[in-house]
């Protein structure tokens, strides 16, 4: 009777068979909060990974985390000026790193000993009146090495020798545990629920288990079989009415972008790769922030036509669009200009570019473009139409022609535009980059840009260039300039909804349009780069947000989408989670995890703060925190629209 009265109550089928359905996915979703949960006890194993006698030796040589001791021992006659130059800064001019004295008696030579980096290969050149040598190397961390010079074999010419006196710490080593801890917990899940789709298992559940339990699981929030998905705060127009099946695989690829971007914000265990690259070139970090671009431009389509076959106005959506954009940007403003906390705000000093405002600005732009273009039904176009194999891009020219225009003015301003002290078509970090000649141009007309229309207080100070290229100037990786490729970042991820909208439940076509679209751009990439890092016509940067940096992660986003979609909606082998649950609550868990950096727990006062392993350990724990809490949120039906 009370079972009777559950089902009624919630709607849910009294059919067994869809009632085991629902439990199945139930019991999955437990196992993620389980998988979870094992992974924040586990994760504290990593501290263990680090070596112990790596204290020992900072005691003694008091090394930073990233660095190595180096001892040179000059055995001429005449003192020795030691310089570096670091593999990873291209046309750099080499840094004097010190002087080492002659040494005095024959037999006994001078040492000095210098700090040097690790995390990439050094040129070391070492000048005197009597020899010169270059040594190239890449030095490990915390280890301890010395260099000989001495010219032994001939007075004219110097001899140099490295030696390693001490081995290096692995500092790998934690990134592995963590590696293999959730691979394993992982693995483990998905054996689980194998396990449990067993028909003896399920058997046994029938006859074994706890009825009050069953009907918990039945009426759990997934609801009954066949009920259509809800909407959550991805639909980029909140009120508006969404489409009978949602596509778990966009929240999951939001959901991976936002995992591994509140990971390298909170540090990236302080490994070079999760930290953004300082000039040309990609690391993980460089990843994540246009995948969500190209993804929040595929809900856009998706909400537009939804919005438009129900019969709202585009005139009421293009006030929502103006209403959201506004609320992005000024909550990206607080976020980052957290001066509440130290005293009153300081507006000479208040940064207006940053992460949350390019996002407003690129679906302001990118929303109103699909509002003029989108069609109110799609069921009405010719499939037999020999226009039809391009329609994602024939019927809505006119927008393609905007993003044309935009890009034209973003190619002119960047190579055409004259900047003070600097040539035109300037592409460089300034700094000691380039020889030294242009040590103020850094991010040529994109840099002049901010610091003309916006002021040089209100921009960013200290951009990732500093650390290889040594710049001083203000510069914004999320400035006016580099807005308008981002906008062709969300308008391209725009076009991924269009493929989803024409080819509707077409698995097949869609998952071939997406991988014709990764290969168009992947070849328009190697054009502009030449395939390298720093030869081509418009290299890869994620600070100036280059073209040939969109055009690269957009065909990542089109591959990686292909794979999550296959895997997620087509083949249902994976069910998305845990990338699932912070993908459905974006906004809320990128603003959290900005407001509450600072807090316990995802940052605690730890034992030995040069130490990757406890890093790491934080870095996982507070990124894992953040998935659990959006877990429980879903599981309350709490979602953060605005």
């Amino acid at each position: 009777m009370e079972r009777g009265k559950l089902r009624k109550k919630h709607n849910i089928s009294p059919v067994v068979g869809d009632s085991e359905e629902v439990v199945q996915m139930a019991q999955r979703e437990r196992h993620y909060c389980v998988f979870l949960l094992a992974g924040f006890a586990l994760l504290f194993a990593i501290c263990v990974a680090d070596v112990p006698s790596r204290h020992h030796r900072r005691k003694t040589t008091k090394l930073k985390m990233d660095e190595a001791v180096l001892t040179v021992n000059n055995e001429l006659h005449s003192e020795v000026v030691v310089s570096l130059l670091s593999d990873h800064c291209y046309q750099c001019l080499y840094q004097p790193l010190g002087v080492v004295p002659a040494g005095t008696d024959p037999g006994v030579p001078s040492a000095v000993s210098f700090t040097v980096g690790t995390q990439h290969g050094i040129t070391l050149q070492l000048n005197s009146s009597l020899a010169q040598c270059t040594v190239q190397f890449h030095f490990g961390e915390n280890g301890n090495y010395s260099l000989w010079v001495n010219n032994l074999s001939d007075p004219s010419k110097g001899n140099c020798s490295l030696v390693t006196d001490t081995e290096p710490v692995n500092s790998y080593l934690p990134l592995l545990v963590a590696f293999s801890l959730f691979t394993t917990l992982a693995i483990l899940s998905a054996i689980g629920s194998t396990v449990m789709r067993l028909d003896v298992v399920k058997n046994l559940m029938v006859h074994f288990g706890n009825s009050m339990e069953t009907d918990r699981l039945i009426n759990s929030e997934l609801g009954p079989p066949g009920r259509p998905v809800e909407t959550a705060t991805d639909s980029i127009l909140p009120n508006t009415v969404s489409p009978r099946r949602r596509l778990r695989s966009l929240d999951t690829f939001r959901g991976i972008s936002l995992v591994i971007m509140v990971f390298v914000n909170y540090g990236g265990g302080r490994y070079w790769f999760f930290k953004h690259e300082s000039w040309n070139g990609l690391t993980v970090a460089d990843l994540v922030f246009p995948w969500f671009v190209f993804i929040m431009g595929t809900s856009v389509s998706l909400s537009v036509s939804s919005a438009l076959r129900s019969g709202l106005s585009r005139c009421s959506l293009f006030i929502k669009v103006l209403w959201r954009t506004g609320q992005l940007f000024l909550i990206g403003v607080i976020i980052i200009n957290p001066n509440y906390c130290q005293g009153p705000l300081a507006w000479n000093t208040l940064r207006i570019p940053g992460v949350l405002q390019r996002l407003a600005f690129s679906y302001l732009v990118v929303a109103a473009l699909d509002l003029c273009v989108a069609r109110n039904r799609l069921d009405n176009l010719p499939v037999d139409a020999w226009w039809h194999p391009a329609c994602e891009f024939l019927l809505y020219w006119p927008a393609w022609l905007c993003v044309v225009v935009l890009e034209a003015v973003w190619l002119s301003l960047t190579f055409l535009l004259p900047v003070p002290g600097c040539p035109r078509g300037y592409l460089g970090p300034g700094g000691i980059g380039d020889m030294g000649q242009y040590s103020n141009c850094t991010g040529g007309a994109a840099g002049y840009v901010d610091r003309w229309l916006l002021g040089e207080n209100h921009i960013y100070q200290t951009p990732s260039s500093r650390v290889v290229y040594m710049s001083h100037m203000p510069y914004d990786p999320e400035g006016v300039l580099g807005s308008i490729n981002s906008i062709l970042m969300a308008f391209l991820g725009l076009q991924a909804g269009k493929i989803l909208l024409h080819y509707k439940d077409q698995h097949y076509s869609i998952m071939a349009r997406f991988l014709l679209w990764g290969f168009l751009l992947g070849i328009i990439s190697a054009t502009l780069t030449k395939c390298s890092a720093n030869e081509g016509f418009i290299p890869v940067n994620k600070n100036l947000w280059s073209l040939s940096y969109v055009t690269t992660l957009a065909c990542f986003a089109f591959v990686v989408l292909v794979l999550v979609y296959y895997t997620v909606d087509v083949t249902m082998w994976w069910s998305g989670a845990p990338f699932y649950y912070p993908g459905m609550n974006s906004i809320l868990v990128y603003v959290g995890h900005e407001v509450l950096e600072d807090y316990f727990p995802f940052r605690w006062r730890m034992s030995n703060s040069q130490s990757h392993a406890e890093h790491l350990t934080q870095n996982l724990l507070a990124t894992s925190c953040w998935v659990f809490i959006s877990f429980l949120l879903y599981r309350k039906k709490i979602f953060w629209k605005i």
